[in-house]
């Protein structure tokens, strides 16, 4: 008698607490909110009126186009010895240290291609286990045969 109170003490709690104890579907969730499941199956909710902004890190390939894995400042070389940087920004501006500093860039084909204001094309773009910069000299073309190849580093996240 004793064994089967207990079982039934036990199933009962069991079954009081199920609810609380699985995961919460879409419908429960309060309208206007957010739920991020871990990993681990914890989840957390939040309102989205608390929320002013949410932020990968750059190595997260979530912006449009593949361009996390170019957006920030690159060390490239000029193709006579010397370097400068390139900086990539979200809004498809990009910035150089020499030269006309101004210009476009876009993701096309996987590779970061840039139309700077003087004319010149540049393409980051991986190129085995590293980057490398290809430069185009005004009015070539992108298919053919690049004035320079240089190094290209990624140094700093924008």
């Amino acid at each position: 008698m004793r064994f089967m109170l207990k079982t039934v003490w036990v199933v009962g709690i069991v079954l009081l607490a199920s609810p609380w104890a699985a995961p919460r579907a879409a419908s429960d969730v309060e309208a206007g909110s957010i739920v991020i499941i871990f990993k681990d199956g914890r989840q957390q909710t939040f309102r989205l009126a608390d929320i002013s902004r949410i932020e990968f890190s750059p190595a997260v390939e979530r912006v449009s186009g593949g361009q996390a894995r170019f957006l920030g400042e690159w060390r490239v070389g000029d193709g006579t010895g010397g370097t400068f940087i390139i900086t990539l920004l979200p809004n498809s501006q990009a910035h150089k240290t020499r030269d006309s500093g101004n210009g476009m860039w876009a993701v096309v084909d996987g590779e970061a291609r840039i139309a700077w204001d003087d004319g010149w094309h540049d393409i980051i773009r991986k190129s085995g286990s590293h980057y490398e910069k290809d430069a185009f000299s005004p009015g070539s073309s992108l298919s053919g045969s690049p004035n320079n190849v240089a190094e290209a580093v990624y140094i700093e996240a924008h």
